[in-house]
């Protein structure tokens, strides 16, 4: 979610500033006059004046933010704004970002650390409606328009009332309100699909679900996400299977949800949210897990040199507890491609991870007998992560990568750094390509 309103934040900044704004009171003006004009039975049949009453609620809609534009700096704006002054100004934390925030008589600003504007927050807005009196107005511009000559107006008009809702569920998700948001986020997307713009915004309808799953509004977020499916809008890898899928569960619909996550898995079949809600599925159900590896198998079929298949049917083994038959799986891996270091990765951290867990339970076992047993079976599962993360950390060309494998080699070299000089070597190794950052 981040990074999409770290996106939409840019471009909404760049529009911005070149906007026009009128005094709250000139804008409150023009759309009494605009107002006035399309209630004449004369001018109410010319798209002109419905645009004009549309543009003035837009402007009157700007007009509180006045001439400040998201990423400005303190200094510009102190100069554009005059002699209009904070009253109160306070460090507050949004998103985990310090922030400064200003309050003003009509709107709150926020600027991160840099001195720069990342949110306007308008507290007494001209009018509380004025984007929905804006979109009324560009629906009956388009009504009046028989001969289509303002079309291209009114679809832009619609567009950015659009937009303006999505920075209103913006401000309402980064301030933490995520049920305005998810109402604002679905305004914007009924914005964007009003006659004669007719747009799937794909994005909205993903934020409208999102906000509204998060606070268990699970019926608004199964429509909006049914929507992203019906458009084809699957996000980050599948993400809107694994949600939609939790919310009928959560409604009660575990057939549905299982439909839900095995549709997803087709065209996901590498998505962990998908395939842990599937191995979570078919756990809690008491279902027969075989139908998990047909659902492989069927993707294999397709792309028989994929090695990440692998790699999917290895983690189904390790999730089920198939210690064996998972390493098979992620060996197999680098048959189908040598230079895939994920298969490696899958058997280091499936052995590394069960390592903790034997770590753990003979730090609460107080049998002198047992415990050592323990030790000693923990140093053998530890020590049996470390010839797969060495194959990936040698076969691996991403950078970042290494420098995680680095990490994980590190910690068990130095665990057996006492019992000869190869484990002080590949200690002092991987040590320095973590703390360089790097692997050369």
């Amino acid at each position: 979610m981040k990074r999409i309103f770290i996106a939409l934040a840019l471009v909404l900044s760049i529009q911005a500033a070149d906007a026009q704004v009128k005094t709250p009171e000139a804008a409150k003006k023009a759309v009494e006059a605009a107002e006035a004009a399309a209630q004449n039975p004369k001018k109410a049949v010319k798209p002109a004046t419905w645009l004009k009453l549309a543009d003035s609620y837009m402007e009157a809609y700007n007009a509180p933010a006045g001439a400040a534009w998201l990423g400005a700096s303190k200094q510009e704006l102190q100069f554009l704004m005059g002699s209009e002054k904070p009253l109160s100004s306070e460090t507050v934390e949004l998103s985990g970002e310090p922030l400064m925030k200003e309050v003003y008589a009509n709107k709150e600003m926020f600027f991160n650390q840099n001195g720069q504007l990342v949110m306007i927050n308008v507290t007494q807005p001209v009018y509380e409606d004025a984007l929905a009196k804006a979109l009324e107005a560009y629906v009956e511009a388009h009504k009046v328009d028989v001969k289509q000559s303002k079309l291209k107006d009114i679809n832009a008009g619609i567009g950015r009332v659009s937009e303006k809702y999505v920075e209103e569920g913006m401000n309402a998700y980064q301030l933490g309100d995520l049920k305005k948001a998810s109402l604002l986020f679905g305004k914007a997307a009924e914005a964007a699909a009003t006659e004669p713009l007719a747009k799937v915004d794909t994005t909205a309808l993903y934020n409208a679900g999102f906000t509204a799953w998060a606070v268990q509004d699970y019926e608004r977020a199964k429509d909006y996400f049914n929507q992203c499916l019906a458009a084809e809008y699957y996000y980050e890898g599948g993400e809107v299977f694994a949600k939609l899928a939790d919310v009928y569960k959560n409604l009660g619909d575990g057939k549905k949800a299982a439909e839900v996550l095995e549709e997803g898995f087709v065209k996901f079949p590498q998505s962990q949210s998908i395939l842990i809600g599937l191995i979570n599925w078919y756990l809690e159900s008491g279902d027969d897990t075989d139908r998990l590896f047909v659902l492989i198998d069927e993707a294999k079929k397709n792309e028989p040199n994929n090695a990440s298949l692998y790699y999917v049917e290895g983690n189904i083994h390790n999730q089920l507890g198939n210690t064996e038959k998972a390493v098979e799986s992620y060996y197999k891996c680098s048959e189908i491609n040598p230079e895939y270091e994920y298969g490696y990765i899958g058997a280091g951290v499936m052995f590394y991870n069960k390592a903790i867990e034997i770590q753990d339970k003979a730090a609460n076992e107080y049998d002198d007998k047992k415990y050592m047993a323990l030790v000693e079976e923990f140093e053998k599962t530890l020590m049996s992560a470390c010839e797969p993360f060495e194959k990936a950390y040698e076969i691996s060309k991403d950078e970042a990568l290494k420098v995680n494998i680095a990490e994980y080699l590190k910690n068990i070299y130095y665990r057996f750094r006492d019992k000869g000089p190869q484990f002080e070597e590949g200690y002092n190794k991987y040590d320095a390509v973590v703390k360089a950052g790097r692997a050369s």
